[in-house]
């Protein structure tokens, strides 16, 4: 009985004990003994986040007495300190050199187009959305504008997956240049030798009489798989708890056996995971042994935390130890983006996977899942890891990405790719490029810049812009006088692990032609543009209507085309969706009239 009484009162003071808590109190200053508000501060044992309030102090609540805490701001050196309960903390954060601040990417630029000449665009200081729409720029003063080019198509899958939960689309998630990515429209094989060809071409424009429309089409050489060098693939998988459901690690393993049956002997894969442990699951292991790399694959479970920043700096351990010499090294990163331990920000993980890309490992990324599915963060890490994007929503898409665009997806014909466009103001009054959108912060930001693209093997970019013709244009347009050059295009590139740049260039004739007598595939181009300008609730559209873009579509659609066909069914059910909200929202309002 005594012995019972001693366990019973060394049980409860364990309990008392665990349940104890120690209060951490602090301030964080900058050199100059300034206070700064909003720091975060990370406790290692934890991973909890916590904020410094407005005058830079903090208090906060940990169940041990001692911990390294991590303090960090953007713009400021991290800061790690082994603290104590016992003891007021003190924080001073060094200011991080010029060159050393992370920078958002601009997708597109407008040379000498200052950026309080673009504060008009704003609506006040802020605007709704982070990604602001180009406006009109005058071609006089402004002829010159580029934009970053990739292969990126994952916007129009996920608003795809919005629009079948019948939730509307955050207008963030509409980019229409990846929405005209996904199509791979009017492919024309360049000459032989060329690893470009481009096409442009003018036409009026559905939505506004008085505008232009001007497409210009790029197409990039098709590599011939079998005279490919060899490829080295490290499969980076979520495996976390976040990833126990149907539409995300089952749909993976789906998706990667496809993969798998594409390899040739010469390829190699490894598996790397993170989720309750991170660790190598597959050694690097030849094509040929298709079975061994299934039965890896297939013994995957989910659960745990998704520490992603640790999986990261494995698999590009395990690539960079594996590395083919002029070959394909790649590390695949198939996730929902709902990283939870170690770095976490889009801040944080841009600058994880900016230092890993100079090691001339490409980076694929395919998101999954819904609800907590972290579209940014992955975008963020495929535009600073030399990489693509896409987003599995059905195993059908995974099919289209990673079977049908194989090559399109995991091999690359140029880096760095960066278009720029100069108009002949003789011919062009304004110019609105439709999409390539930046962030806000990235207008904001003096320092930020254009960071060129990757294209892979075979495929097509449409770029649109809107334009406001000159009197001249239209009368050499009535004359018939098409030998003159309405814009000139020159694309600045670097091959695959190779530093000279490289240029190409076209000369864009005044080849104009009525809507109605373009090309279908331009129809087509049209309807995708527009259906993404109405879901951003784009102010140069507002008198076009889903029946409009349906009209059109239906008009274009190669009815071989499967995905051309969704589309269309896709914009017959955005069209219910938000036409209900409409009239719901007029019936709320003749109400309140009536009241």
């Amino acid at each position: 009985m005594k012995t019972l009484f001693f366990i019973l009162v060394f049980i409860s003071f364990q309990i008392i004990v665990s349940a104890q808590k120690f209060y951490f109190r602090g301030e964080v200053q900058d050199e100059a003994g300034n206070p700064l508000p909003n720091v975060t501060i990370q406790p290692q044992k934890t991973g909890y986040l916590f904020k410094t309030g407005a005058s830079g102090t903090f208090g906060i609540v940990l169940e041990n007495s001692t911990d390294t805490l991590s303090f960090s701001l953007e713009g400021f050196c991290k800061t790690n300190m082994l603290a104590s309960a016992d003891n007021y903390i003190r924080i001073k954060l060094k200011k991080m050199s010029s060159s050393a601040v992370r920078r958002d990417k601009l997708l597109s630029l407008t040379k000498d187009l200052r950026r309080e000449d673009q504060k008009e665009w704003y609506t006040g200081n802020e605007t709704y959305a982070s990604l602001l729409e180009n406006h009109f720029v005058n071609a006089k003063r402004f002829p010159n504008t580029g934009m970053s080019l990739n292969v990126d198509r994952a916007s129009y899958s996920n608003i795809r997956r919005f629009i079948s939960l019948k939730s509307f689309v955050p207008p963030d998630a509409v980019r229409i240049e990846e929405m005209l990515n996904y199509f791979n429209l009017n492919y024309k094989e360049p000459e032989k030798g060329q690893l470009f060809s481009a096409r442009t071409k003018i036409s009026s424009c559905p939505w506004n009489p008085e505008s232009q429309l001007f497409f210009v089409n790029l197409s990039s050489a098709k590599l011939d798989l079998d005279s490919l060098p060899p490829s080295h693939l490290v499969f980076l998988i979520d495996v976390s708890g976040s990833m126990d459901m149907p539409n995300r690690l089952p749909l993976l393993k789906s998706s990667f056996r496809l993969l798998v049956n594409n390899l040739r002997d010469k390829d190699s894969v490894a598996i790397v995971v993170y989720g309750g442990l991170t660790g190598v699951m597959l050694n690097t292991t030849s094509g040929a042994e298709k079975e061994k790399i299934f039965k890896a694959i297939d013994e995957l479970e989910p659960g745990g935390a998704t520490p992603g920043e640790s999986g990261i700096k494995l698999a590009y351990s395990v690539a960079r130890n594996h590395f083919i010499k002029g070959g394909n090294n790649r590390v695949i990163l198939a996730t929902d983006g709902d990283f939870n331990v170690g770095l976490k920000t889009e801040n944080e993980l841009d600058s994880l996977i900016t230092a890993q890309k100079e090691s001339g490992i490409y980076l694929t990324c395919l998101g999954v899942g819904m609800g907590n599915y972290k579209d940014s963060k992955i975008q963020t890490l495929a535009q600073n890891g030399n990489g693509n994007f896409s987003y599995l929503d059905s195993y059908n898409e995974a099919e289209k990405v990673l079977l049908k665009e194989f090559t399109q997806t995991l091999y690359s014909v140029a880096d760095g790719v960066y278009m720029n466009v100069e108009f002949n103001p003789e011919y062009v009054k304004e110019y609105r490029l439709i999409g390539f959108d930046n962030k806000v912060g990235a207008l904001r930001d003096t320092l930020s810049m254009v960071e060129g693209g990757e294209i892979g093997s075979g495929h097509s970019m449409v770029a649109m812009f809107e334009i406001i013709p000159t009197e001249k244009n239209i009368a050499d347009i009535k004359s018939g006088s098409a030998d003159v050059a309405v814009a000139n295009i020159k694309m600045n590139y670097n091959l695959p692990r190779q530093s000279k740049e490289y240029v190409f260039t076209y000369r864009c004739p005044l080849n104009f032609s009525s809507f109605e007598q373009l090309d279908k595939s331009y129809w087509f181009s049209t309807a995708v543009s527009m259906f993404g300008a109405l879901l951003r609730e784009s102010k140069f559209i507002r008198n076009t209507s889903f029946d409009d873009i349906i009209k059109i579509g239906t008009t274009a659609i190669n009815p071989n085309d499967l995905s051309q066909k969704e589309f269309l069914n896709l914009v017959d059910q955005a069209k219910k969706l938000y036409s209900k909200t409409k009239k719901k929202k007029e019936k709320e309002k003749k109400d309140r009239k009536s009241n």
